[in-house]
């Protein structure tokens, strides 16, 4: 009995040196930071909701699209006018003129997804919510998150990244203005040393296709998109299909008249043909 408690206390003490090792966001006072050319930089992270969207200690971001980026380019977050936002950083010096923010913005690659609407969730190796170093940063706390922590890189940490989309386009349908929206998920998850990537797609030892690569340590393992304008009538049906590089998926998301939130799948019926939608070029993630 007196070997259990011993070996119990032990225990113990090992787990809180290990918890005690680590720098969390809860920390007072804080030691976690956001990095140097970053919007808040110096500002320590919290552990909730940030002005632009992300929640490190929960591992998720909901917001839009351009402020997975803005901040880290040293720039404030974008509330969706983007004529405000041009004339707001302007007005708080970043830009000279509006007219030089416009044209600064429209050339990054980010900013014609300005107004998708944006949801992330990750794990502990992709991005964790505490720094305990042991990872490519240095054995010791740095006052950064640590990124697959106890793995010199992602091969082999089991990091994983899922994201959805969604993005309001305008369509002309009967005379009338109407919203429609693209839809677009995507999970990428690390590779193991002993994948093979073979033109640009991963696949494990035995053979078995993992996806697309991304990034040069991770593989686009399920991927969906459903586009109204190129997929039949945007006025009257929605389609989420998969990419082709897998097995084919169409199924047809349509109103549930007794449901007024969200859309009920149903059986596939197969697309109509005409597209009165009017279309611009949009880039994935």
């Amino acid at each position: 009995m007196k070997l259990l408690k011993h070996a119990l206390f032990v225990l113990l003490c090992l787990l809180f040196t290990g918890v005690a090792d680590a720098n969390t966001l809860r920390d007072r006072p804080p030691t976690i930071f956001y990095p140097e050319g970053h919007y808040l930089e110096g500002w320590p992270r919290k552990a909730f909701r940030d002005m632009f969207g992300y929640n490190y200690q929960r591992h998720k971001f909901t917001g839009l699209f351009a402020n997975v980026y803005l901040g880290g380019d040293g720039l404030p977050p974008y509330g969706g006018n983007e004529e405000r936002y041009y004339t707001a950083l302007s007005m708080y010096g970043f830009f000279d003129t509006a007219e030089a923010a416009e044209e600064q913005l429209s050339g990054e690659w980010f900013w014609g997804l300005r107004n998708v609407r944006l949801w992330m969730n990750w794990n502990d190796a992709w991005l964790s919510n505490q720094d305990r170093g042991d990872d490519a940063m240095g054995t010791e706390p740095d006052g950064n998150l640590d990124r697959h922590y106890g793995y010199p890189s992602y091969v082999d940490s089991g990091a994983q990244l899922t994201q959805f989309q969604i993005e309001p386009i305008k369509v002309l349908c009967n005379g009338r203005i109407k919203t429609v929206y693209l839809y677009y998920y995507s999970r990428i998850e690390a590779v193991t040393s002993t994948d093979v990537k073979v033109d640009g797609i991963w696949y494990t030892e035995e053979g078995e296709e993992l996806g697309p690569d991304r990034y040069g340590a991770f593989a686009k393992v399920q991927e969906y998109l459903y586009d109204p304008l190129a997929e039949g009538d945007p006025c009257e049906m929605i389609c989420l299909q998969k990419r082709q590089w897998k097995k084919e998926l169409c199924e047809v998301v349509c109103p549930d008249p007794q449901r007024k939130k969200g859309p009920k799948l149903k059986t596939p019926k197969g697309p109509k043909q005409g597209n009165k939608g009017k279309v611009g070029k949009r880039a994935r993630r």
